[in-house]
């Protein structure tokens, strides 16, 4: 996938197909907007494309950034997985903030890309004081000659509720990991380099990975959770704390990891951790002893987990 973040320099080699939005989280629900793309890009040969910003519209205005699912580089890595050929992650600037809908139309859609067809959500809206939206966009596609797209929401097969970023930060928030795996059609996940920490666990028996997330990430709540990391081509069921390690007076949010079933020296490789059951809050413990008793037991339920669970 091509990586792109300055507008005004890019210029579109051939036609395209374009989607637009956040995809923040890539659920189910962008993915079947992705999935229109790439039928368009084959049966029309089209290049697919999609379109979203460096951080959220409403950051920008507010001057307050929110959390978020997923950083920007993980969302690359998912939206590359969906095998979308073109990625504008476009800054959100003050000039491009004022363009009318009609002008996004034909500098942008036409302009720049050459698009011949539209993918959308039916709740999509563009231009100054999202002044476009998906009826907008259907009229000048009239008017300029490419094919609009609007696709309802997504539903929940065992609920029936629209699948959106909104539910899906809700249900993390609350630690329903295994509702958050079923609405993004994945595991949540923390991607990260390893990182050196104070060695308390190798010091007691059960040495972690350390990953250090992003401050606009969003983590579920503080406490213990049954994972996978993948390294490499290495694949390790393991036990996650996320927290700040209040039995050693630890600072700032850290992700540790302990791998049930390595015992290796990986600093400095890149780890993706997916957190799949939320088992207990994270609690100050009135020693080291009664620390390692208790991680203990959770490594015994995270191997019955496991043994009883079809993980992926």
């Amino acid at each position: 996938m091509e990586y792109f973040r300055n507008l005004s320099d890019y210029q579109s080699e051939k036609p395209t197909v374009m989607t637009l939005g956040k995809f923040d989280g890539v659920h189910l629900g962008h993915r079947l907007l992705l999935e229109q793309v790439r039928e368009i890009a084959k049966e029309q040969g089209l290049s697919s494309v999609v379109f979203t910003f460096d951080a959220p519209p409403q950051a920008r205005i507010r001057h307050k950034a929110g959390k978020m699912l997923m950083t920007n580089g993980e969302r690359r890595l998912l939206l590359a997985r969906e095998n979308m050929e073109i990625l504008m992650e476009c800054p959100f600037t003050e000039e491009f903030r004022s363009l009318s809908p009609d002008e996004f139309v034909t500098r942008v859609l036409i302009g720049k890309f050459r698009a011949r067809a539209v993918v959308v959500g039916d709740d999509f809206r563009f231009g100054k004081d999202r002044k476009g939206d998906a009826s907008f966009l259907a009229e000048a596609g009239q008017r300029y000659g490419f094919g609009v797209f609007v696709i309802g929401k997504k539903k929940d097969a065992e609920t029936g509720r629209e699948i959106s970023s909104t539910w899906v930060r809700q249900e993390l928030l609350e630690g329903n990991m295994e509702t958050v795996r079923r609405l993004l059609g994945r595991p949540y996940f923390i991607t990260g380099e390893i990182v050196h920490g104070r060695q308390i666990g190798r010091s007691i028996g059960v040495p972690t990975i350390n990953q250090i997330p992003p401050e606009g990430k969003m983590l579920p709540p503080r406490g213990v959770y049954f994972s996978v990391a993948k390294i490499g081509d290495r694949r390790y069921n393991g036990v996650t704390n996320i927290g700040v390690r209040p039995t050693v007076s630890g600072e700032g949010v850290t992700a540790e990891t302990h791998l049930l079933e390595a015992d290796e020296k990986l600093y400095g490789d890149e780890a993706c951790v997916s957190l799949l059951h939320y088992e207990r809050p994270e609690k100050k413990f009135a020693s080291l002893g009664e620390l390692e008793a208790r991680i203990r037991g959770d490594i015994e339920s995270a191997v019955r987990y496991f043994s009883e669970c079809a993980v992926f």
